[in-house]
């Protein structure tokens, strides 16, 4: 098959990972050899914003997807750096290590609001815009959900599900939990 691209970077926290997330990696899938998700927030600190450690969110991610697709899913950690000019180096030298030279690496995203303007840091990757996807899904009324005790079933594809499901069994959930209710922004010690 002849796709596009050889490589699409899709930027995001997938906090957690939701329909329009798995709606927009098909589409990169069918554009692109390679999948590239930069997982946003990925230091090691959980806190209501970020509860889930970026092997949570790989395997969270991975266990959408056939075999086939999951050898095609590469992923990059990128840690919340607080100046645009360091953070978009930071992503295009993680991108670099993981692609071949000379080859075609575009990004896609959606721009959903003003938080969006990240999209428009790498002018050197095309970009392919995608339109609001599955009914415009945000995943922070599906946290404020989850920490209530609600798993939205209807926002998430099945393996999301199972191991949100399984995640709500834990310690750490009950300390996210916990402080949702007091809204206590600060990290888990």
């Amino acid at each position: 098959m002849k796709y596009k691209f050889d490589y699409l970077v899709f930027i995001g926290r997938f906090q957690p990972f939701h329909l329009a997330h798995m709606q927009t990696i098909k589409i990169a899938l069918q554009q692109s050899q390679q999948v590239i998700l930069a997982l946003g927030s990925a230091q090691l600190e959980r806190n209501i914003k970020n509860p889930f450690l970026a092997a949570e969110r790989e395997q969270m991610i991975l266990s959408n997807f056939s075999e086939a697709d999951q050898k095609r899913i590469k992923f990059v950690h990128v840690i919340d750096v607080y100046n645009d000019e360091k953070w978009q180096k930071l992503v295009k030298s993680l991108v670099a290590d993981v692609v071949k030279p000379d080859t075609k690496v575009g990004l896609i995203g959606h721009f959903k609001d003003e938080s969006s303007y990240y999209l428009r840091l790498f002018p050197e990757w095309e970009m392919v815009e995608l339109d609001s996807l599955v009914g415009a899904i945000s995943a922070t009324p599906l946290r404020e959900a989850y920490y209530r005790g609600e798993v939205v079933e209807s926002a998430f594809p099945l393996g999301t599900s199972e191991f949100l499901h399984k995640f709500k069994n834990t310690a750490i959930y009950q300390q996210l939990a916990d402080k949702f209710a007091t809204n206590d922004k600060t990290n888990l010690s």
